[in-house]
């Protein structure tokens, strides 16, 4: 007799399940992973296999190691039939937003300290408190002074292979506008800062027409709410154009530059390390603009990153303090008419 599971109702059925909508992820993802090979050459797609390879055998050694599957032979086939392509996302992610110029062994190290100790130690999928591949590469920046130097994209690179020692490298577009040095927005200068050309960068986030289409898809596949990448990329862009005396000619350079637009899009929205509740949402994604912009005023450095790690933690305060309304609740003034009608 199988085992007979009892939960509290509503008792919703959806064809939408953790695994589909990771492939949906998957699917937004590719247009910027497959730029990045374009602008950085075929070293940056050994660095996005060796990401996701790493991640997804980790799950699985762990897996075998934590439920001894030596011991029952079809747990092996077991693991694949059930597997929800959460650790591809993260491997996927973690390899799109470190340079194309490090060593092939830091988005390994990179992949098993996100799955590993970010998401598998605290239970797996649906259970880790902050963003597996934000962890991932916080770990690394911290860990290896390599994630601080960016190489410069080309404008035809997929057809030269690119290593570590031979790749030209520089400040980000970012940076330098941080650091108080004159930007000229000009059309091509928003043309390159939209496709990523001679741009430095992550191998994922140089190219924000890609980032934009899998938003657009996204929101197509009611994966993620429109308005919550919106939200985190305008409180941002406005906060820094105050920083600046309300220059507005910070806008731009602000949110087209670093990697705001796959934070916002991909890393923020995360379902497991976002409030539960829309007014949770809304202070949160307009917490997290806030302190991007502030963060990268006082540092001169990108800290996308860095913010949404801090506002994954913050989280649970938030869900407890704003929680969601139960299925079904109706406000106490509004039950009191009903009745009296």
């Amino acid at each position: 007799m199988k085992q007979l599971v009892v939960s509290a109702p509503p008792h919703l059925k959806t064809p939408r399940t953790t695994k589909r909508i990771m492939i949906d992820v998957v699917i937004a993802l590719l247009p910027a992973a497959i730029m990045g090979v374009v602008l950085f050459g075929l070293y940056a797609l050994l660095i996005l296999a060796l990401s996701v390879l790493s991640a997804v055998l980790t799950e699985y050694v762990y897996e075998i190691v934590a439920h001894k599957a030596w011991k029952s032979p079809s747990y092996f086939l077991d693991f694949w039939k059930g597997f929800d392509f959460t650790s591809v996302v993260t491997g996927l992610l973690l390899g799109m937003i470190i340079p194309a110029n490090v060593p092939w062994y830091l988005p390994v190290l990179g992949a098993v300290f996100a799955i590993a100790v970010v998401k598998m130690l605290f239970g797996g999928t649906g259970k880790n408190v902050v963003n597996p591949a934000v962890a991932g590469r916080v770990f690394l920046f911290i860990s290896f002074a390599a994630m601080t130097a960016y190489p410069v994209g080309k404008d035809f690179g997929l057809f030269a292979v690119y290593a570590p020692d031979n790749i030209v490298t520089g400040a980000t577009p970012l940076t330098e506008y941080l650091a108080g040095n004159t930007v000229q927005v000009t059309k091509g200068m928003i043309s390159n800062w939209l496709f990523g050309f001679g741009m430095t960068g992550c191998i994922g986030e140089t190219c924000k027409i890609a980032l934009l289409l899998g938003y657009l898809y996204l929101v197509i596949r009611k994966v993620i709410k429109f308005w919550q990448p919106l939200l985190y990329i305008a409180v941002t862009g406005l906060f820094a154009v105050c920083l600046e005396g309300f220059d507005f000619t910070a806008f731009l350079p602000s949110v087209l530059t670093g990697g705001l637009l796959l934070g916002a899009i991909f890393m923020a929205t995360d379902y497991v390390t976002s409030p539960k509740s829309n007014l949770g949402n809304i202070i949160y994604f307009v917490a997290l603009g806030l302190i991007t912009a502030g963060l990268r005023k006082a540092t001169g450095i990108e800290v996308v990153s860095f913010v949404i790690l801090l506002m994954n933690i913050v989280v649970p305060l938030i869900d407890k303090f704003v929680p969601r309304r139960p299925f079904g609740y109706v406000r106490e003034k509004k039950a009191k008419e009903v009745t009296s009608k």
